[in-house]
């Protein structure tokens, strides 16, 4: 991973890092660079990446995924400073749900962040509640491949910083390259591991879009949706305060 990619640091075992600042939000205020960074899973951080990691001065690192992945696969290294916050949003097992070419994967895609933003919603408040806080600042907000429910969150996150829909599905989109980088990897790295199915790797704009679009339209708006699955008032106000220039 190359570090104009990320507009803030190079990577060898992160393949999906970046600052998620720096669109206009309400007003036309900028969303605050080096407050709020998403990405793959950091458990793979080590040695020059540990470092370049560590001089980001991230403060919280909030880990989306599944226990057993987390069990799985281990956890962001410990460092002095760091506070680690394992959140899931509980949401079913994407191999519940068969991928077909007709659906399409814009389609298939937005229907599995809608089945999280029902299942999960408890955990995606929790999650932002933790980006609202400035003194958790820098954030970083992650799951395994940082592209679906770290996609969500900050999806929500902007949405609420009055970040148009279509620089949030840019955001996004950027996800698609990075499992790219990450698949070249795993192949090289682990040759008898099988290929990532197809829905696993793509980040079409048009499923965020949708999906945003259709959660307006189940919910009246973004704010009322996260209201009615327990955000306060206060913490909205904190995550404007903070995260806009």
């Amino acid at each position: 991973m190359d570090g104009t990619s990320t507009g803030t640091a190079a990577f060898e075992t992160l393949f999906n890092f970046r600052d998620v600042g720096g669109v206009p939000g309400l007003d036309g205020r900028p969303v605050r660079r080096e407050r709020l960074y998403r990405s793959d899973s950091p458990h793979r951080v080590d040695g020059i990446d540990r470092e370049a990691f560590a001089a980001l001065g991230i403060r919280t690192v909030v880990d989306l995924r599944r226990p057993a992945e987390v069990h799985r696969h281990g956890r962001v290294p410990a460092y002095d400073g760091l506070v680690y916050q394992h959140i899931h949003p509980e949401h079913p097992l994407w191999e519940e749900s068969a991928y077909s070419e007709e659906l399409g994967l814009p389609r298939w895609l937005a229907d599995r962040y809608h089945d999280l933003a029902t299942t999960g919603s408890a955990g995606l408040v929790a999650a932002i509640e933790v980006i609202a806080d400035a003194e958790a600042a820098p954030v970083l907000v992650h799951c395994v491949a940082g592209k679906d429910r770290t996609g969500v969150v900050c999806a929500l996150t902007l949405s609420l910083l009055g970040v148009a829909d279509s620089d949030i599905a840019d955001d996004y989109a950027r996800s698609t390259a990075a499992s790219a980088r990450f698949s070249a990897w795993l192949a090289s790295t682990m040759p008898d591991e099988p290929p990532l199915p197809a829905p696993f790797l793509a980040s079409p704009a048009e499923a965020m879009t949708l999906f945003l679009a259709e959660l307006r339209a189940r919910h009246g708006s973004i704010p009322n949706y996260l209201a009615n699955a327990g955000l306060t008032p206060s913490h909205i106000d904190a995550l404007r305060t903070h995260l806009l220039g």
